[in-house]
């Protein structure tokens, strides 16, 4: 299909439609209308087009903007204007992390198989590893670690024994409770997701990693033995890449240029097809 002068690709928008049905479907849920995605749309669009689509030794004018992105003039006037804040990381989430990438990662938490080992709340002259010692290991603010033992029982991370050994429950920092902790994931695991895929469309010389494997006419149980499959593999993965890079953040820590960040992840989805002629080998 040939698109008509001026048309964005066709292949384009079919992509868009399937990426924001579940997006729409997320916000209505929660009360988010048209008129108020259209207005965060409006301060992104033109954030995006004052940052990213300068020309080159001229200053990004609202007539400019308001050209390129079809909002009126007076809005980006205004939207220009407005200080907009950002929204911090939740503190569990950076702790947490913190925390579950070293007991996962570390020799002295982990068994000769790698697996995490369950901690003693407390160190003692029998036990030296311990949860107290492996927070104030990645605590640089001195925190209690009972506080963050709480916070991690919250969302589901952790569970504690009736002697007091602490066990973790996942072995990446996905929390299975706390809105505003699995919101934060969201956001950052599907924007780097998209941005990703977006830089390969754009580049043809080099990409990210960005794969995905594809099938219809299977079982449930065929669903739930490859779901599980994935999940074990995938954590394997996980795991090695976090202990290698936390390795090499620690060496890097004086280097003038480790300034990048990454963020590698998996992912697994499943439902019913909606086509069932249309099957796959």
């Amino acid at each position: 299909m040939t698109n008509s002068p001026g048309e964005p690709p066709a292949a384009l928008i079919a992509a868009l439609v399937k990426i924001l049905r579940p997006l729409i479907r997320l916000l209505m849920s929660h009360g988010i209308t048209l008129p108020y995605l259209s207005n965060l749309l409006k301060a992104i669009y033109v954030d995006v087009a004052a940052q990213d689509f300068q020309l080159q030794d001229k200053a990004q004018t609202d007539s400019r903007i308001s050209l390129i992105t079809g909002v009126h003039r007076k809005d980006v006037r205004r939207l220009r204007s407005e200080t907009r804040s950002t929204t911090p990381t939740p503190n569990a989430v950076s702790m947490g992390a913190q925390v579950i990438a070293t007991w996962v990662s570390d020799k002295k938490y982990v068994d000769p198989n790698g697996v995490p080992r369950q901690l003693p709340m407390r160190s003692s002259s029998v036990r030296k590893r311990s949860f107290e010692q492996l927070v104030a290991t990645v605590s640089r603010q001195d925190l209690r670690p009972r506080v963050v033992l709480d916070e991690l029982l919250r969302l589901g991370i952790v569970s504690v024994t009736d002697d007091e050994v602490v066990v973790l429950e996942v072995d990446a920092f996905v929390p299975a409770r706390g809105f505003d902790e699995k919101a934060h994931y969201f956001g950052q695991n599907l924007r780097d997701h998209i941005a990703a895929a977006v830089h390969n469309l754009a580049d043809e010389q080099t990409s990210f990693l960005e794969r995905a494997v594809s099938y219809h006419g299977l079982s449930d149980a065929d669903v739930a033995k490859l779901k599980l499959m994935a999940e074990e593999q995938a954590m394997d993965a996980l795991k090695a890449v976090n202990t290698r890079a936390r390795q090499m953040q620690r060496r890097n820590q004086s280097k003038p240029d480790a300034n990048h960040r990454i963020n590698f992840g998996a992912y697994f989805f499943a439902e019913r097809s909606v086509d069932e002629s249309d099957n796959h080998d």
